[in-house]
């Protein structure tokens, strides 16, 4: 074994000339008040990662073009879709419009395992809220269903975007495993 060189590796990417021409995931990730520059550049790359649909910034939520977003993004505002909604409803119902199932990543008192998903679910539009306060109880009102990541130390979640990268990749695993 050895570590493949940057060249290998970007011999197994798709161009980024030809990344209109390739179908992506039926996952829409939805950021709802994110507060920090850099989570959402951290959930923008992780979005290119995973090759979703779309990517919708509500409410305060920062959007490129902002330097601070671009260190962790590391390119990745350019090669996915995203869309910002002032209103999180808005971008509920644009997600139903474009035929996804709202999922939210909070705990609620009848939220399911993340990794409970089946291919029959999507296309599935993932919400992540905010740092401190999650996210808000209108977009929890609207959603079809609650995934959680189970906790089983003493803190009760994770990081916004290290949270979005497990349920993001888990999604992308089941929808794969599906077809």
């Amino acid at each position: 074994m050895r570590k493949l060189r940057t060249e290998e590796i970007t011999a197994r990417r798709i161009p980024k000339e030809n990344i209109d021409n390739v179908e992506r995931l039926p996952i829409i990730g939805m950021l709802d008040n994110i507060r920090s520059l850099y989570n959402v550049g951290s959930m923008f790359r992780t979005s290119d990662g995973a090759f979703i649909r779309h990517l919708y910034l509500t409410g305060y939520t920062p959007k490129p073009p902002r330097q601070e977003i671009e260190k962790t993004a590391l390119g990745a505002t350019e090669t996915v879709p995203w869309t910002h909604y002032p209103n999180p409803l808005d971008a509920v119902h644009a997600a139903r419009d474009a035929g996804a199932r709202i999922y939210v990543l909070e705990q609620t008192t009848q939220s399911i395992p993340y990794y409970q998903i089946t291919p029959s679910d999507f296309p599935i539009c993932l919400v992540v809220g905010n740092e401190l306060t999650g996210i808000s109880p209108a977009v929890v009102a609207a959603a079809d269903t609650a995934l959680e990541i189970p906790m089983f130390g003493t803190k009760h979640s994770l990081n916004a975007a290290v949270a979005y990268g497990i349920a993001i990749f888990e999604l992308a695993r089941k929808y794969k495993a599906g077809k």
